[in-house]
């Protein structure tokens, strides 16, 4: 998993509440486990015009010029900002993996559903509790703004903005520090191979018969 340490990157403003995951990522999309690939379907009903399906090819759909993240001026973000309860609906994995192909860091909100948000931090993604004055705030500023970069600083836990406003943040610690080493679950197990190596050398020996075929 790729750290995390500051990100300067273009906001974009999806503003919407209660964005669920089936939004973020239609069911049809579901059928792949391989975490990449996710990305041209991202907002899938809200970026084109037809219905989408696997294997299409997105660069010969119709995209839907009035939606945010077609609009030029927005893309390549890598911040984006959003409502309430983003991430609500279904727990599906397939949502953070979604965003994070399209080029998302990360997410700036005033709250977030429970599980989508501890599957934001499992995949590299950071999302940021501001309370919905500074979110609007941030709103008014990227709308009004071509080109509006925000940083977001982990370890200081603070996401500055251009005229140097900066709002602080909270984040649990185990969650800061694996972020910032880039450790998923796989990680943090590859951690301790040396003892895990141990425990099965010593598990071969003293119960053989579980190993022999």
């Amino acid at each position: 998993m790729q750290p995390f340490v500051t990100l300067d990157g273009l906001a974009v403003p999806l503003d919407r509440a209660n964005v669920d995951t089936d939004a973020i990522i239609p069911k049809q999309f579901l059928k792949s486990i391989k975490r990449s690939g996710f990305g041209p379907n991202a907002f899938d009903e809200w970026r084109y015009l037809d219905h989408g399906e696997p294997g299409m090819d997105n660069s010969q759909r119709k995209v839907n010029p009035d939606f945010v993240l077609n609009q030029p001026r927005y893309q390549g973000a890598e911040i984006l900002l959003a409502r309430e309860n983003f991430g609500c609906g279904s727990s599906r994995e397939h949502a953070p993996w979604a965003l994070l192909d399209y080029g998302f860091r990360a997410i700036v909100a005033p709250s977030f559903a429970d599980i989508f948000f501890n599957n934001c931090f499992k995949n590299g993604i950071l999302p940021v509790v501001l309370s919905a004055e500074a979110v609007d705030r941030l709103f008014k500023a990227v709308q009004t703004t071509p080109g509006y970069k925000i940083l977001i600083d982990l370890e200081k836990q603070t996401v500055q903005t251009p005229d140097g406003q900066a709002y602080s943040f909270e984040v649990d610690a185990f969650r800061k520090h694996c972020l910032l080493n880039g450790l998923d679950d796989i990680g943090l197990t590859l951690q301790h191979v040396d003892k895990i190596k141990a425990f099965e050398t010593q598990h071969k020996q003293t119960q053989p018969w579980l190993f022999n075929q």
